[in-house]
């Protein structure tokens, strides 16, 4: 008989453990596909959910607060449910995903098509303050810090209460935060922050709010084992992609599992509505991570694309897809560091993708039967001697040229008449910030200059001078200076010494005492620098070195003197230097000169210069920035070069 007892339970537990296999969720195999049409269109013929408002008190703001929720259909106080923690964004309120994407739709027909785990979504109000209502100035101060309170108010205050009120789960893996915008980088801080609270997490379009990526995620080992999902969407044209793009390459670079998708849109309810549609067939089920790389990134339009156009669009891997309408067009090619060939398809359209490009700005053409010229989707720049196409490629350490919430210097224009070339002529001209209202202050000046076949918009515009400048002024690295970009094509050849000669006295002769009549700038060479790049660093070469009385600091980029070329010019300098090797090191405070490694089409050249200084021993800095000769290179030589200027 006892025998008999112990086979039965054997059997009972055999026959459970099959119920229970035949009652897991099947496991997600593949990609989860967009939302097709329809997907948030009510169908009254299922089975719908139930929108309600609750009412809960918080302790972190001393108010009793709202949420809007959704209960499933056929939801049951006698099951236990998983929750989603769904953020708005800065504007909004708890009742911004329902007017704006209409969640219960949404969630209704996934459920109806047995693509949906029964889950209760919760909606709160993430502006955790007293009066928490998306009024006035939502960007106020008191308002952005509210958001991040929010944190204290969800985990102390909501979640308790929505276990209080619903039958739930209360771990971490039936536990989801989800968000779009503000909300999606709340999701991103709390949920990641927080991995003993959720196990799932999920950032919509994510804003600035969200942290750096090695303090979002300190120990990716520790995400790696304790996330079941983490998903980042965000559309392609949406001007705050760089939050997602860097954390997602931040989780690459550490190796977490994560779905990064991207789609063609911008900042809108199109893109949240989707990831909402993606990202909960996901939870709360078994996931398949080999298949999050399998997620489509759609390329970028260009920073430098015009008004709408879509083209030129950047890949996460920074390939860059060309589609050209050409119908009568023979041939075209792109040219972007080298020539591809493009093809048509029968609307007559020409695409191509090229390799990976390196980061910052590149010139580039479109050559259509033999011809080169700039693509007028693009932005356009007087360099390669013409007007030619340029693209700026992403860069994740890019933030010192980037346009920020800090104090603006202004680009000004000043014309003049060239006694030495009888022409009009004309200068950009930084002025830091605070200069028309500090009208008693003198400040320093540095004078820097373009590169070959580029003119004087070249550092304002390729460049990104005044960015830069701006950057480092309210960082306190650099001290408030004027910045004087002169054009340096006198009409004389550009690389003999009749050029180079013209140059120096139109520099001291007008341009220096120009600029020193119109704008406050100091007049003793210790309140003077020249610089430049290529071209511009055999001026500062030529006219610097021996005028060391003038200018205290010399910068040398991507230059040196062109062997055999040169040989006469340099013999000149060597022998001056010889002669004057005190007075030049006794007048220079910094003499530096840096080039963009061994792939910079100057660096022999400038090789074989450093090592005369070194036998004449004429006191400088060397140093290198990997990108060959590029303004990637120039815009980091100048971000070093103007914080050691006039300490």
């Amino acid at each position: 008989m006892i025998k008999l007892i112990k086979l039965l339970r054997v059997r009972l537990l055999l026959l459970a453990g099959t119920a229970f296999l035949f009652s897991m969720p099947v496991f997600s195999q593949g990609v989860i596909a967009p939302a097709a049409a329809g997907f948030d269109v009510e169908n009254t013929t299922i089975p719908h959910g139930k929108i309600d408002t609750v009412s809960y008190y918080s302790k972190t703001v001393g108010v009793h607060r709202k949420a809007i929720t959704y209960t499933p259909p056929g939801y049951s106080k006698n099951k236990r449910y998983p929750v989603l923690y769904l953020l708005h964004g800065i504007g909004g309120d708890e009742k911004e995903w329902l007017n704006g994407a209409k969640p219960q739709l949404i969630l209704d027909n996934l459920y109806a098509a047995g693509k949906l785990e029964p889950m209760i979504v919760v909606m709160p109000n993430g502006r955790a303050m007293k009066d928490d209502r998306a009024t006035g100035n939502v960007m106020a101060k008191d308002k952005i810090e509210a958001f991040s309170t929010f944190e204290k108010d969800l985990l102390n205050d909501l979640i308790p209460f929505v276990e209080k009120k619903f039958r739930v789960y209360s771990d971490r893996e039936h536990r989801a935060i989800a968000g779009l915008s503000m909300g999606g980088g709340q999701s991103l801080n709390f949920g990641l922050g927080n991995l003993q609270k959720f196990a799932w997490v999920g950032g919509f379009s994510s804003a600035p709010n969200t942290k750096l990526p090695a303090e979002l995620i300190p120990d990716p080992k520790k995400a790696k084992e304790m996330l079941k999902l983490l998903f980042i969407s965000c559309g392609a044209s949406d001007n705050l992609i760089v939050n997602s793009k860097r954390t997602h390459d931040y989780l690459v670079k550490t190796n977490v599992p994560h779905i990064y998708f991207i789609e063609p849109g911008v900042h809108d309810f199109k893109i949240w509505r989707n990831g909402l549609y993606m990202f909960s067939q996901l939870l709360f089920k078994p996931v398949d991570t080999a298949a999050f790389s399998k997620y489509p990134v759609a390329g970028m339009p260009a920073s430098t694309n015009i008004g709408s156009n879509h083209y030129p669009q950047i890949m996460p891997d920074h390939r860059v897809a060309f589609n050209f309408h050409a119908p009568e067009a023979k041939t075209v090619q792109v040219d972007l560091g080298k020539k591809y060939d493009m093809k048509k398809n029968e609307s007559g359209n020409w695409t191509v993708t090229t390799d990976s490009i390196g980061e910052g700005f590149h010139y580039y053409s479109l050559i259509i039967d033999g011809v080169a010229l700039a693509d007028p989707s693009s932005k356009t720049y007087y360099g390669m001697g013409r007007m030619a196409s340029g693209i700026e490629i992403p860069f994740a350490g890019g933030g010192y040229y980037a346009l920020k919430d800090v104090p603006h210097g202004d680009i000004r224009i000043k014309k003049y008449f060239s006694k030495n070339t009888n022409s009009w002529r004309q200068l950009y001209v930084y002025t830091p910030p605070g200069y028309d209202a500090q009208t008693e202050e003198k400040y320093p000046v540095l004078y820097i200059l373009h590169g070959g076949g580029e003119d004087e918009t070249g550092w304002s515009n390729q460049g990104k001078a005044g960015l830069i400048l701006d950057n480092l002024i309210a960082a306190q690295k650099a001290k408030p200076m004027i910045v004087v970009m002169p054009d340096a094509n006198v009409g004389a050849a550009a690389f003999a010494e009749a050029g180079l000669k013209t140059f120096e006295s139109e520099l001291k002769e007008v341009i220096i005492p120009l600029v020193e009549t119109n704008y406050r700038a100091k007049k003793e060479a210790s309140g003077r620098a020249l610089a430049g790049l290529s071209m511009g660093g055999m001026h500062t070469l030529y006219t610097g070195i021996k005028n060391t009385d003038l200018f205290a600091y010399l910068g040398v980029f991507s230059s040196g003197w062109v062997v055999p070329r040169q040989n006469a010019i340099a013999d000149g300098q060597y022998a001056f230097i010889k002669d004057h090797k005190d007075e030049i090191n006794a007048n220079l405070r910094q003499f530096w000169i840096a080039m963009g490694g061994k792939t910079d089409i100057a660096y022999n050249n400038c090789q074989l210069m450093l090592n005369q200084f070194r036998d004449l021993k004429v006191n400088h800095t060397y140093e290198e920035y990997p990108g060959g000769h590029t303004w990637p290179v120039w815009r980091n030589n100048l971000y070093k070069f103007a914080s050691l200027l006039f300490m």
